[in-house]
Order: structure tokens, then C-alpha cells, then sequence
């Protein structure tokens, strides 16, 4: 123990302070979490509306989102096979930003329960 430190049986307030800390801790990497979750929603969701307000897809902005979106949505790719253009490309993005807003947030809660 060192000279300058005395000892208090009795501080509650060290305790809670530490808690304080581990509780930040905790929050930042929930909030993390939810914020990954709600910009990969978000990534595609903006690629749905960019389809469906039929964008220029040589733009490089709209090059750039439509390849995040692909990206994110590789593994739910061709899951509806419809003949209406629009209503597939709705269904095969929109599915992977419901998913990942659900786990996104439902593990952000969880962590914080910790």
C-alpha cells in the first residue's frame, strides 16, 4: 500500500466509481454495436431507394452504395426470384437490413444488461 494512500473500510464511493467506469465500458461497446448495425441497415436501405427512384448507376456515389449494399447483402442474394424488378430488389435487400437492425439491437440490449 503506498504511503499517501490510507485505508478506508468504509468508501463506497471507490466502488461505485469503479462501476461507473466498467458501466462506460459496457455502454460504448453496446452503442457500437448499435450504431454497425443501424449504418449497414442503413447502407441498404439507401441502395433500395437509389433502385427504386431508378438512379444513374454509373454515378460513383451510387456505384459506391450499390457495392456496400451487395456487399452486405451478399448471403441473401436471389432468396426472392420474382419477375417484378423492383419487388425483388426490395425483398433481397430489405430482408438482410431487418435482420441485421434486429440482431444489432438486440445484442447492443443484451450487452447492456451485462
Amino acid at each position: 500500500m503506498p504511503v499517501n494512500d490510507t485505508y478506508h473500510p468504509y468508501d463506497h464511493n471507490r466502488d461505485a466509481r469503479r462501476r461507473s467506469r466498467d458501466g462506460a465500458g459496457v455502454n460504448r461497446t453496446a452503442l457500437v454495436i448499435h450504431t454497425i448495425a443501424d449504418i449497414a441497415a442503413g447502407f441498404l436501405g439507401l441502395w433500395i431507394l437509389l433502385y427504386l427512384l431508378d438512379a444513374n448507376q454509373g454515378n460513383v456515389f451510387v456505384g459506391f452504395v450499390h457495392g456496400m449494399a451487395d456487399w452486405l447483402a451478399g448471403w441473401s442474394q436471389d432468396i426472392f426470384t420474382m419477375e417484378v424488378e423492383g419487388l425483388r430488389v426490395f425483398l433481397n435487400y430489405g430482408l438482410p437490413a431487418v435482420i441485421y437492425l434486429l440482431l444489432g439491437h438486440g445484442i447492443a440490449a443484451r450487452v447492456r444488461r451485462l
